[in-house]
């Protein structure tokens, strides 16, 4: 299993046992409800074709993630005892027939199959029987989409304020952008509990960069949350989203596909800007707008008693600020891109179409870069969670001037021959052995 693979099973793995460590105070009967409620749920685990998980495994992961202080590399998944062989199907045969079934509804199991080979869906070298497909539709419950059933849907509300936030993004008005017309998107993120807008911005993208940014602004002026609800956008679903959340301690939660139900909250809000606020914006620049909206946010919304809690946002968001969890003061290290790269035998490492000089002790190893994409040239080092600090760019001008002992210290030639540079000092050529 790769890296990658290991930090999706990790993530994963903190969102089953992100009630019992996140630090919430629960007595013993409600952790024991929770962990039945955990245990008889159907889930989809990455990599793997159970959707059931026992109490002792959940137990065990929540004894290995406080043994070590909070460190998501205790969630990583151990070797696989069967690697190298196949399975019966693999993952893109699995999401194949979850698209085409819900493509065909009444489809029978002889007609998905013909349907697929058809298509040519089915990764070569699986055989797609239909035993094995009968097995997975029961697994996923796609046996009878067609049957209609009544949903168990009930109105629920965070106990306190930071205990879940719900985010979204919202198609907005046109502006004008260096003379041409842009479409806005406003990327909102509302507390649960009070109905406070912790972040709410209009940009000309609802990309990953540009959530990121709304986010971590939300973070640093309210605090942390415990969990984060979404649906299942492109942004929402990037992994890099999901180590952040996770090395934050925050459960990343996405609703049930086509269900936006779950997120009525950010949805009625959503519906108060397009009735109250874009009605009356009359601007023609993204600064008015979002200027606009950042004094209708504060002075108005805010403000304003909201018609379920009977507080305004603003007050009951206050109100129980004892127990809010602060932001890092690293907080702008956690929003880093995260990428694996081995350290070559000439020192180098290449990321992004750039090379770097690695650490003398790292050469041969996999080490971790941490980055951001707005300061490429700033990389961080780390090899099993110890930071080797930041690598700078490869100078082969400087190189070429380098002469390394058999120590392994490089002595930098300057313009006098009768002197070199060699760790951090400058020597003379003419001192005795013993001098030096």
């Amino acid at each position: 299993m790769t890296e990658d693979e290991k930090i999706e099973v990790a993530v994963f793995r903190y969102g089953v046992i992100n009630d019992f460590v996140n630090g919430s105070q629960m007595t013993r009967a409600e952790k024991r409800r929770l962990l039945r409620e955990k245990c008889a749920r159907k889930w989809n685990i990455p990599f793997s074709a159970k959707t059931r998980i026992s109490k002792s495994t959940v137990r065990r992961w929540s004894r290995l993630y406080r043994k070590s202080n909070g460190n998501l590399t205790s969630l990583y998944p151990g070797s696989r005892s069967d690697k190298g062989k196949s399975r019966s199907m693999d993952e893109d045969t699995c999401c194949a027939i979850i698209r085409l079934r819900r493509e065909m509804p009444d489809a029978t199991a002889v007609r998905l199959i013909a349907a697929m080979t058809r298509r040519r869906l089915i990764t070569p070298g699986i055989e797609l029987s239909l035993s094995n497909l009968y097995r997975f539709l029961h697994q996923k419950n796609l046996m009878h989409l067609s049957q209609s059933k009544p949903v168990d849907r009930r109105k629920f509300e965070a106990e306190l304020p930071n205990d879940m936030w719900q985010s979204d993004v919202m198609h907005g008005p046109k502006v004008e952008v260096d003379g041409k017309t842009r479409k806005t998107y406003l990327i909102a993120v509302i507390d649960d509990h009070s109905r406070l807008i912790t972040c709410g911005r209009f940009y000309l993208s609802e990309n990953l960069a540009c959530y990121l940014l709304a986010f971590e602004n939300a973070l640093a002026k309210r605090g942390l949350p415990r969990k984060l609800y979404v649906d299942n956008g492109a942004a929402f679903r990037s992994k890099h989203l999901e180590y952040i959340t996770a090395s934050l301690g925050i459960a990343l939660i996405h609703s049930r596909p086509y269900k936006p139900q779950g997120r009525g909250k950010i949805e009625r809000f959503f519906r108060t800007v397009r009735g109250q606020f874009i009605v009356g914006f009359k601007g023609q620049t993204l600064d008015e707008l979002n200027d606009a909206f950042l004094l209708w946010l504060n002075n108005i919304y805010h403000q304003r008693k909201h018609g379920a809690t009977g507080q305004t946002p603003l007050s009951r968001f206050t109100d129980k600020m004892h127990c809010l969890r602060s932001a890092p003061e690293n907080l702008k290290d956690h929003f880093r891109k995260f990428a694996l790269r081995k350290v070559a035998k000439d020192r180098t490492i290449t990321l992004n179409g750039r090379l770097f000089e690695g650490p003398i002790p790292l050469i041969g190893k996999r080490v971790e870069l941490l980055y951001h994409e707005s300061e490429p040239e700033n990389v961080e080092v780390k090899y099993r969670n110890q930071s080797f600090g930041m690598i700078r760019p490869v100078d082969m001008t400087v190189n070429c001037r380098i002469k390394r002992d058999k120590n392994n210290n490089p002595q930098i030639h300057v313009n006098n021959p009768a002197k070199s540079y060699q760790g951090g000092k400058l020597w003379s050529s003419k001192r005795s052995n013993q001098d030096e």
